[in-house]
């Protein structure tokens, strides 16, 4: 799902072979990805800006609601018309996929050639199924712009063979191209009831669906055939249970429809296999079950073999989908999720897909009314979400996320999210354990355009509540990530807590700008985690509100190449900025997250930290000792504290009788200055100053204060700390 409000010199490298296929190398430099992440596909991709063309390459770029920021690699090629891009196909094949984009409003063809010979047949293009424009979602721009579109070519191809694509009456932005060896059609299995032999029309001219419907009564138990041929239904399908829908192939069993299976309930056995559903779906309207499936299919069901494209969501799951595997299915061109488990998933499984284009999440978990529990994402391969994220879990207990390959996410998203953002009433906060392990992402991670603010490959994110459960992430894989690779946040701004993370394991290439943003409270273990090329600096911990606590990064050993931490929290680093050099006359506690012993009404801690004078902390009242604490974000070797108290003569002058502590991780506190008293005195500004002695290294600041002769509590409107 997409959040209506989250707070949440680029690398350069073009798409490589990213796993199984996905993407055939347009530079041999580019780094490749973990070899045993995402799908075993059925085909192989090369990028358009790999081949030989007399177009024009545009990209790379990150810029939202940019045609190259959306393509696969972030580099497409644009023709106009007459102008050609050739491919050198990979492997042998017979059919190709090509995803492209046309001008708003316009459609047209693109012709195909292979080794220079005109084919009869062409790839229609259209901008008909793009240009979505979601205006309910903030930071949301007209976006959706690829579409795919396919042919069986007629004739086998062999590996170096050329096959080229040219515009023809249209500019034509031309992506990547999917070759593929498509099998012979399936033949029908013996006993299956046939929907023709129900009436079904297979030229799609008439209405096939209560052909359909009479099919399913009919086989209850046994096998709906689907023939190859196109076949158009006007509603969608119910009361589907213990039957399994079978078609002769995605590439030659087609079913034109928008709504295809939509019920709330089902007695489950219901398999679903070896055909396509294209719909029609041209805007994203979410209270419209423009879905493949809508709701339930029962337990034990599967869905496997499918081709869907041009739908709002290929699964929106409700109910009992106990058991449910749904694998090895393309889902293409959806103007919302991919899939999304609404909550109530007990043991699903989603492994072995494809997913490309989606207008929102490509597979999501949403623990609504219900936790889902015990279920995963295996063995996916997801390209280019538009508007949110690559996987998203939000909520439910003990889910896993293995071994899958996300690239190119856009804007509002990352290219995996673990979160706590509800969006709706009741929800179930993750618990249990969350596993996230050897998952590769490649050009993850996005600039939130409502906040301006940068979005990690990977999100640990306590929108609305506190992370209490135990997230593993381990062995991942994550190479030119436009600014973070792992993110901790409060999204929705309220400093909840992100705790009992570790991150083990990890590989980080050429990040834009930090490994760890850390913008609340909480903790993460970090071990093994090997970093190069990295963009500004090693560290950003800068908790959000400033006053809400500490991030603590715990240093499980093996880490290396990001041990730096950014010096400015008032800024944000710039993908390949490098880090400031830290002016020595600043303040060092200016912004910096402050915690103490006790409050009193809104005197908070971080009114001592803001940079107003006039603004200040009290301690609870009449409770001595009171400590008040501010972590540095680094070892810094601060040599001179200034504390100061409003200077309005209103305040009447007072000793306060303090010691100065410190520490290099948060835990053990040593004395750095011994206890005594510190007179504030309005007509000299109500200030005092602190020297720290020679050799001093700490990161975090304490002041225990033990008496203050004007008033029962510790007070300060600013504690200043220098280096000189």
């Amino acid at each position: 799902m997409t959040a209506t409000a989250r707070s949440v010199a680029l690398p350069s490298a073009v798409a490589t072979a990213l796993a199984a296929g996905l993407l055939t190398a347009a530079t041999a430099a580019a780094p490749a990805a973990h070899a045993a992440a995402g799908a075993t596909l059925p085909f192989t991709s090369v990028e358009a800006e790999a081949g030989t063309t007399g177009g024009t390459r545009i990209g790379p770029d990150h810029t939202q609601g940019t045609l190259a920021s959306e393509a696969s690699g972030r580099q497409a090629v644009r023709l106009a018309s007459g102008q050609r891009v050739e491919f050198t196909v990979p492997r042998a094949a017979n059919a190709v996929n090509v995803a492209y984009s046309v001008p708003d409003g316009q459609s047209g063809a693109l012709n195909v050639y292979v080794n220079g010979q005109k084919l009869a047949r062409t790839l229609a293009v259209t901008s008909k199924y793009s240009y979505i424009d979601t205006s309910w979602i903030a930071g949301a721009k007209t976006h959706h712009f690829y579409d795919n579109t396919r042919l069986l070519l007629g004739q086998n191809v062999q590996p170096g063979d050329k096959v080229a694509v040219e515009a023809a009456g249209v500019q034509v932005t031309v992506d990547v191209a999917d070759f593929e060896q498509v099998a012979a059609p399936a033949a029908k299995p013996a006993g299956a009831v046939s929907v023709t032999d129900k009436g079904a029309d297979p030229s799609g001219g008439g209405d096939s669906t209560q052909a359909f419907r009479d099919a399913i009564s009919a086989a209850r138990g046994g096998v709906v055939w689907i023939p190859p041929g196109d076949f158009r239904l006007t509603a969608s399908l119910g009361g589907v249970e213990n039957v399994t829908l079978q078609g002769a192939g995605s590439w030659y069993s087609a079913v034109r429809a928008s709504r295809f299976i939509d019920q709330s309930s089902s007695a489950g056995s219901v398999h679903i296999k070896d055909f396509a559903v294209i719909g029609e779906v041209t805007e994203r309207v979410d209270s419209s079950p423009d879905n493949f499936v809508n709701g339930s299919l029962g337990p034990n069901s599967s869905v496997s073999g499918m081709w869907l494209q041009h739908l709002k969501v290929g699964l929106w799951l409700m109910g009992n989908n106990d058991n449910l595997v749904v694998e090895n299915n393309r889902v293409l061109d959806t103007t919302a999720d991919g899939l999304n488990l609404n909550g109530n998933a007990r043991g699903v499984r989603v492994r072995g897909n494809f997913l490309r284009n989606q207008g929102d999440d490509s597979l999501a978990m949403w623990s609504l009314y219900a936790p889902n529990t015990d279920s995963s994402f295996e063995n996916n391969t997801i390209t280019q979400p538009n508007l949110a994220n690559g996987i998203a879990i939000y909520g439910g207990t003990d889910i896993a996320v293995r071994n899958n390959l996300v690239a190119d996410t856009n804007a509002l998203g990352s290219g995996i999210a673990i979160s706590n953002q509800k969006f709706l009433d009741p929800f179930s906060p993750l618990a249990g354990t969350i596993t996230v392990d050897g998952n590769t992402l490649v050009r993850t991670g996005a600039l939130n355009p409502n906040w301006n603010h940068p979005m990690g490959a990977l999100r640990v994110d306590s929108y609305d509540s506190a992370i209490n459960a135990t997230v593993d992430i381990t062995d991942t894989t994550i190479t030119d990530s436009p600014y973070s690779a792992f993110e901790f946040v409060s999204g929705g701004g309220h400093g909840h807590p992100t705790s009992n993370v570790t991150v083990r394991g990890a590989t980080v290439r050429n990040t834009g700008t930090v490994v760890v943003q850390a913008e609340t409270q909480g903790s993460a273990r970090f071990a093994d985690v090997l970093a190069t090329g990295v963009g500004a600096a090693g560290i950003y911990n800068c908790p959000y509100p400033s006053d809400s606590g500490t991030f603590t990064l715990a240093d499980g050993g093996g880490n290396t190449g990001w041990s730096s931490t950014w010096s400015d929290c008032s800024t944000w680093p710039q993908p390949g900025q490098g880090n400031p050099d830290p002016d020595p006359g600043r303040n060092l506690t200016k912004g910096r997250p402050a915690t103490a012993s006790g409050s009193q009404d809104v005197y908070t801690p971080g009114k001592a930290a803001d940079g107003d004078a006039n603004s200040y902390w009290e301690s609870a009242n009449n409770a001595f000792p009171q400590s008040w604490t501010v972590d540095l974000g680094a070892s810094e070797a601060v040599r001179r504290l200034v504390l100061r108290l409003p200077p309005s003569s209103a305040w009447q002058a007072r000793t306060q009788t303090l010691s100065v502590q410190g520490s290099t991780d948060g835990s053990g506190y040593t004395t750095v200055v011994a206890s005594k008293d510190y007179r504030f005195d309005p007509a000299t500004g109500n200030t005092v100053t602190v020297t720290l002695p020679g050799g001093t290294g700490l990161r975090h600041l304490r002041l225990q204060v033990t008496a203050n002769t004007g008033w029962p509590a510790a007070q300060f409107s600013e504690v200043e700390a220098y280096l000189s």
